[in-house]
């Protein structure tokens, strides 16, 4: 039975570190595979739905943790290896993240409830996946050329705005990297910055969400888990981050070389078939 359990962490920390950097959502993927592989660590069916909200989201830690490693030297503004322009650079652009974390900090802790109770549905799921498919695709049919092609071009102001763009990813199925590069790329930013950008994004937001919901959970349940929860729990946190560190590496070669289409378009087929999955039972019954 607990094998059985860290099993399934073990599949749904492969599925979010491949997820949380494509664009094509991790929670929405996760809840997904939640249907096929439903996770129980708890004989009592809320703490075990409440478990699972925390779980989705502190595993996502560990694809966080996974770019600050990446990006060690970029986002160390104590280097001795950065001249003092270079620490400046640095500073400018914690600045241009910490900034554009202030939506999603705010909303987030507004509407946290509503996103785990109402919204965490297959046909939200369905839809937004189809719609920002079809986002993606109009995006790269434009063939704008790109007006911020480093971070120093990137201002304050549009730094913000990427930030009102990641507040949408809060309703599942719509990917925060996916959220967050749109609105990049819309603004002006190549696909290049918007990647990058998006993933320095996610970590004080993801820092955040993962202590809130560590809390939140400890004060509905104790602070004190069983071990079955803390090897699920770490199992998942753990291949996240190293599967992670691969697919950001893919994705970053990837973009020298292709648009983002190809995620429009799986975006969409994958919508459709969860249409057609939970849709067509209930025409039926």
């Amino acid at each position: 039975m607990e094998f059985l359990e860290i099993l399934k962490s073990f599949l749904m920390g492969i599925v979010q570190g491949i997820t949380e950097w494509l664009p094509i959502s991790s929670t929405g993927h996760l809840l997904l595979l939640d249907e096929f592989i439903s996770m129980t660590v708890s004989s009592d069916p809320v703490r075990n739905d409440a478990f699972f909200n925390m779980f989705k989201v502190v595993i996502q830690l560990g694809s966080i943790l996974a770019v600050v490693v990446l990006y060690f030297h970029k986002l160390n503004p104590f280097s001795p290896k950065k001249s003092g322009i270079q620490k400046r650079e640095t500073w400018s652009l914690w600045g241009k993240v910490l900034v554009g974390s202030v939506p999603a900090a705010i909303i987030g802790f507004l509407i946290d409830d509503i996103i785990d109770n109402v919204l965490s549905t297959w046909y939200v799921i369905a839809a937004t996946l189809i719609v920002y498919g079809i986002l993606f695709i109009w995006m790269e049919n434009r063939h704008r050329t790109p007006k911020i092609e480093s971070f120093h071009q990137l201002s304050y102001k549009t730094a913000i705005l990427i930030g009102g763009f990641q507040v949408l990813a809060m309703i599942p199925g719509t990917s925060r990297s996916g959220a967050t590069i749109l609105g990049a790329v819309l603004l002006g930013a190549s696909r290049f910055i918007a990647a990058e950008f998006s993933f320095f994004l996610a970590i004080p937001v993801m820092f955040g969400a993962s202590g809130y919901k560590l809390l939140k959970f400890g004060m509905e349940y104790g602070f004190g888990m069983t071990g079955l929860e803390w090897g699920v729990l770490l199992t998942g946190f753990i291949v996240s981050f190293l599967v992670s560190v691969l697919v950001i590496r893919f994705l970053m070669n990837f973009i020298k070389k292709h648009d983002f289409k190809p995620f429009g378009y799986y975006r969409i087929v994958l919508g459709i078939l969860i249409i057609l999955y939970f849709g067509i039972p209930l025409l039926i019954h």
